[in-house]
């Protein structure tokens, strides 16, 4: 009986134990349901740019920007579609002097990014990469800004604001092709051939890009090495004020521009008189022919190189008159890093010109030139070998003197000449 007992005791232990075991792993399951499933952590990369879908008109397409920068560039965007793909992007700029070309300018090494403004890489080497994801991505639109300057992160080597090559690349396309037009691109220049009775010698310098004039700078130079344009917008030339214009020069002159780059068209021009005024274009009453004429030249001459000054007018003289009772003085105009006009006089203590005293005779060099050449002669062919060498060191001299066999045409000694060439390059360009 006691054996019978203590046999069931046992049964009964084992039972309790089990029925423990089974609730506490039911209680775990439950408790393992009821809470939620913690998900693995994983980072999703921002979508890579697609290609768009979208096909274009085949052609060529351009668009620029309405206005100068505070920097003197204004952007530009050419697309060539080929297939119904852009095939080509060429995001550029123009200056408002007109010269070479912004992506020019930069590769002769004379924009200086990295230098001056310690970028990543030059302005043109950044274009090269927004215009390849342009490319790549076949949409303008598909550009994420990380400001309001049009920076992005989109695009791995680029830190320039892009917003402007992308804005003006949806505007080209939107306007559809334009094709391209007669003209090599480059820079071109023409200049008159002396100066008028009102003493400013005009100019011409243009912007050729995708075969079109996209910029053009018209002005003049004085002897005194002042530039019209920005002489006349610091207040000094007073056409309004002194004789009854409409405008000032530089602000018709704008004007005259941006008819030549709309039209295109070198002879879409009529006189009303002999005197070359237009009515032809609203708001300007100043003659526009020098213009027209000396864009023609211009064109007509080629492309030139880009050349190592900087553009601007010069101006130099001579601290005191000399015992002959001159004292000199040079200007200069660079244009697209070129000298390309040089004007090489004195004065006297009563104001007169000394190239306009030997043109009237009054100098007396002739009588004794050993070349039969008056000053103003000699002169003129001293400027023009300058012109040609563009470069103030390529002289030798024969005599402490200062007088040289290389320049044909001039016995007279052309140190002085030089000295104030270089004087006037060091000072740099006239501000006004």
């Amino acid at each position: 009986m006691k054996k019978h007992l203590l046999l069931v005791l046992t049964v009964l232990a084992i039972m309790l134990v089990f029925v423990g075991c089974a609730k506490s792993e039911s209680e775990e399951t439950q408790a393992a349901v009821a809470a939620p499933k913690a998900e693995p952590t994983v980072s999703t990369p921002a979508p890579a740019a697609t290609a768009s879908t979208e096909t274009y008109a085949d052609g060529v397409y351009f668009a620029a920007g309405d206005t100068f920068a505070s920097s003197g560039w204004k952007e530009t965007v050419t697309l060539t579609v080929e297939g119904g793909k852009i095939t080509d992007a060429d995001w550029n700029a123009v200056n408002i002097n007109a010269g070479a070309d912004k992506k020019s300018y930069d590769q002769a090494g004379k924009y200086n990014m990295v230098k001056f403004g310690s970028a990543q890489a030059e302005w043109y080497e950044q274009a090269e990469k927004a215009e390849a994801y342009l490319l790549e991505t076949q949409d303008p639109s598909a550009i994420t800004y990380k400001d309001d300057e049009g920076h992005t992160d989109a695009i791995a080597g680029v830190s320039v604001h892009v917003d402007a090559f992308f804005d003006l690349a949806s505007e080209a396309l939107a306007a559809g092709p334009v094709g391209r037009g007669p003209y090599e691109d480059g820079a071109y220049f023409a200049i008159a051939d002396s100066y008028p009775s009102s003493g400013w010698k005009e100019y011409v310098s243009l912007t050729v890009l995708n075969g079109r004039i996209a910029a053009v700078n018209w002005s003049a130079v004085n002897r005194a090495g002042d530039d019209k344009k920005p002489y006349d917008k610091a207040g000094n030339y007073k056409m309004v004020q002194f004789g009854g214009a409409q405008a000032e020069w530089y602000e018709q002159a704008d004007k005259a521009e941006a008819y030549l780059i709309e039209t295109q068209d070198l002879d879409g021009i009529t006189y009303k008189d002999d005197d070359g005024h237009t009515d032809d274009i609203a708001g300007v009453s100043i003659h526009v022919d020098a213009l027209y004429n000396l864009a023609k030249e211009a064109l007509a001459a080629g492309p030139t190189e880009i050349g190592p000054f900087k553009d601007g007018s010069y101006y130099a003289s001579e601290e005191a008159f000399s015992s002959s009772g001159w004292k000199g003085y040079v200007s200069m105009l660079v244009n697209n890093g070129n000298i390309e006009d040089v004007y090489w006089s004195a004065v006297d203590k009563d104001g007169r010109d000394k190239k306009q005293v030997a043109a009237d005779g009054e100098y007396g060099m002739l009588a004794r030139s050993a070349i039969g050449k008056e000053w103003h002669e000699q002169a003129a062919a001293v400027e023009a070998y300058l012109l040609s060498t563009q470069d103030p060191k390529e002289i030798t001299y024969k005599d402490e003197d200062g007088h040289t066999d290389d320049i044909a045409g001039a016995s007279i000694h052309v140190n002085d000449f030089y000295a104030l060439v270089e004087a006037a390059l060091a000072a740099g360009p006239k501000k006004y």
